[in-house]
């Protein structure tokens, strides 16, 4: 047996196992609580604070704001709401922008249930609150740190000094 063998076996296994560990740490189990208020007539738009707190013992406090447009129409606040992340490698993963689906129903006591993604991280969202709801909408979500300026739409760039259209 070549004596560079067993060398290259213990550098195999050891590369295994770091893959493995690796891609186990890469589904960091994360969760969001929040609170949001709500509004819908045809365009969709929330606002609302929360929570990420994940198993590794980070968390961090966020931002929630949604727009989006639908056959949708109430006014309601979500005062106990929760989401599961998955996908997720290190809590700042979470911040960003999120494609959402949602559904909503509720007279007098609201409810909200929407499934969000954003490249490889998707969010699960649920929540009960008081108002009145109906409808499905899809919607831009984002999840940001407080005080955090919205981003600029490319369209939005100041222009060049001395330049026009």
């Amino acid at each position: 047996m070549n004596k560079s063998m067993p060398v290259l076996l213990a550098a195999a296994l050891l590369a295994a196992t770091s893959s493995i560990a690796a891609a186990a740490g890469r589904d960091l189990r994360c969760s969001l609580t929040f609170t949001s208020s709500e509004w819908s007539a045809l365009y969709a738009s929330a606002v609302g604070e929360g929570t990420v707190t994940c198993k590794d013992g980070s968390s961090m406090p966020v931002a929630i704001r949604a727009r989006g447009i639908g056959i949708t129409a109430g006014k309601w606040k979500i005062t106990d709401g929760r989401g599961t992340f998955t996908h997720v490698a290190r809590i700042e993963d979470v911040l960003g922008d999120y494609l959402a689906v949602s559904g909503d129903i509720g007279v007098s006591r609201a409810g909200t249930a929407r499934a969000l993604t954003k490249g490889n991280v998707s969010l699960l969202l649920a929540g009960k609150g008081d108002g009145f709801n109906a409808g499905i909408a899809i919607s831009g979500f984002r999840i940001s740190k407080p005080g955090a300026k919205p981003a600029r739409h490319a369209s939005e760039a100041p222009r060049p000094a001395g330049r026009t259209k």
